[in-house]
């Protein structure tokens, strides 16, 4: 197609408004073909809020199970690949004329030219993990040409094929806008209504903190809140998901449109967006309601500094200006699914008196944490440093040291950037300084390894998660058991070699097999411990032969396995 075709598609995309038709004729509708020949369902949307970032892509249900076969949406060249125990697993990248990139993830293996074009080089790299792109000319592939098959790899949480198509600059796009079409009739769901004051003079209802408002049904799609008062400048949240027809999962809105006495007032669509800005989406919900709650609440309103570029045309930002006592305003909130559904929320507000009875902020103990200043501290042993910009805004934070045992604040507030935690080992001089480390404790009491470096006498760990921290030690190795033989067992009619491998403490960091001294390759599964070679590779070719397995946890304790099997194919 002509290049001026796309230089109008680009420029489309940043024209997508909310409440304009979804069919927008400058959009190649018809280039890209599915990814799959099953009927269309998803476990995730576009822009759909998750932990620390929005869903790049579509996640297309499988029917609970792996191996279906992943097509290529569209004619190109396969630019990336990469295999990693974590993330996106297994995922392929493909590059079209157009200037577009179709992403694969979370699958169970590549197409057997493409598989043999990764296994060649992970065998010469010795690794499993590995990142490969190759040119133009080495991988081609056609539209519909079968290059993959879908599994559950990486961090994927059931079987699915994650879908992703992205512009010339790696910004993901929602695949709907190029025609991929899902059914969905139903109404986009409403769970609750929040209201902030966004200063210390503002109020809900005569008190200085957010107020979850009591969320009333009146029709199909159609809601109200209980009338409250207010005073300030206040902002309103909402927690919110859709429902498609294929199934009972909810999925991430659209867009969401707000009006203030019939005015515009605030929009938000989930069209496109860079990876940049995803960690934005901690400032953009309520993080401390999420944590406590584990509901998400979208903010209406746009938080000083955030650069979100879903974000559209707002007045003032989004924020309520409620001066004048005993005026009454009219709020409502449209939410909308790709399709058109649209769920509305009516509130009507009364403008409240400025209060003189409110008691103020008391920080007690806490320090104040400026968002744009580097921040530090020396607490006992321990060293705390919050760069400048980790902050969303200027916060106070308890932060204290007891016994060892470091606590900064609680996991309510988000970090954008990590605090460094470093700890002074001089105490622990003649001991094994290697075996320790900084390990999260949970409030129910569990400790979790924060990766930790040693340099010198001081233990340092980097990590984007207020709360508590302790110094651990762990002398404890990784365990190694053989899940489908048995030393000395002849294994001709096996497929695969399998063993699981544990480490409870710090995690498994690295493992290696060999077989007669050879390099095999296993891949390791973290969701169930598991680490499979398979004999097809043909890297085991003699009758006798002698395995060797070696784990090695994140502190370095490290367990070697040795057994001998027969085999003859």
């Amino acid at each position: 197609m002509h290049r001026t075709y796309y230089v109008l598609l680009v420029l489309g995309l940043f024209l997508v408004r909310f409440g304009e038709s979804q069919t927008l004729q400058n959009l190649p509708q018809d280039y890209f073909q599915s990814p799959l020949d099953i009927e269309l369902k998803l476990s995730g949307s576009f822009g759909e809020l998750r932990s620390n970032h929005f869903h790049s892509g579509l996640d297309i249900k499988t029917n609970q199970q792996t191996g279906a076969k992943v097509y290529a949406a569209a004619s190109g060249y396969v630019s990336r690949i990469k295999l990693e125990h974590y993330g996106y697993g297994k995922a392929l990248y493909i590059t079209h004329p157009n200037g577009y990139t179709t992403v694969y993830a979370h699958l169970e293996k590549f197409a057997p030219r493409i598989e043999e074009y990764v296994k060649s080089r992970q065998y010469e790299g010795e690794t499993y993990e590995i990142q490969l792109y190759p040119n133009d000319l080495e991988l081609r592939v056609d539209q519909g040409e079968v290059v993959a098959y879908s599994g559950n790899t990486g961090g994927s949480g059931g079987p699915h094929l994650h879908f992703e198509i992205r512009d010339a600059d790696a910004h993901p796009i929602n695949p709907l806008l190029f025609g991929v079409q899902i059914p969905d009739s139903r109404l986009p769901l409403v769970k609750q209504v929040k209201a902030y004051p966004l200063d210390e003079e503002s109020t809900i209802n005569g008190k200085n903190e957010a107020q979850v408002l009591r969320l009333i049904p009146v029709g199909v799609g159609k809601f109200k809140v209980e009338p409250f008062s207010a005073y300030g400048e206040i902002g309103i949240g909402v927690n919110t998901n859709d429902q498609m027809d294929a199934g009972s999962n909810q999925n991430g809105v659209y867009g969401i449109k707000t009006f203030f006495n019939g005015k515009p007032s605030f929009e938000m669509t989930f069209d496109s967006f860079s990876f940049d800005e995803t960690r934005y989406i901690n400032q953009m919900i309520d993080y401390e309601h999420f944590q406590k709650n584990k509901s998400r609440i979208s903010k209406l309103f746009i938080p000083d500094g955030s650069p979100l570029s879903m974000y559209r045309e707002t007045t003032n930002n989004g924020k309520l200006t409620l001066v004048d006592e005993g005026s009454k305003h009219i709020y409502k909130v449209a939410i909308t699914d790709y399709d058109g559904n649209t769920s509305e929320i009516t509130m009507d507000i009364t403008n409240d008196s400025k209060s003189d009875n409110l008691v103020p902020f008391d920080p007690k103990n806490a320090m104040l944490v400026a968002h744009n200043e580097t921040f530090s501290t020396t607490q006992g042993s321990f060293t705390l440093t919050i760069p400048s910009e980790s902050l969303y805004e200027d916060t106070f934070l308890n932060i204290s040291e007891n016994a060892d045992v470091l606590k900064v604040h609680e996991d309510v507030v988000p970090l954008h950037k990590n605090m460094i935690i470093n700890y002074d080992m001089k105490s622990k001089l003649g001991d094994d300084m290697n075996k320790y480390y900084i390990a999260r404790i949970t409030p129910w009491g569990a400790a979790y390894h924060t990766p930790s470096s040693l340099k010198g006498t001081t233990l340092t760990a980097f990590t984007r998660t207020l709360g508590t921290y302790a110094i651990r030690k762990d002398t404890n190795p990784p365990s190694i058991v053989p899940v489908n033989f048995k030393n000395g067992q002849w294994l001709s009619k096996n497929k695969t070699l399998t063993l699981k491998i544990n480490d409870k403490e710090t995690g498994v960091a690295a493992y290696r097999a060999t077989v007669n001294g050879k390099f095999i390759l296993m891949e390791y599964d973290y969701k169930t411990n598991l680490i499979t070679h398979d004999f097809s590779d043909g890297i085991v070719t003699d009758t006798e032969n002698e395995l060797i397995v070696i784990v090695t946890d994140n502190v370095g304790n490290s367990t070697k396995f040795e057994a001998n099997f027969q085999r003859k194919e």
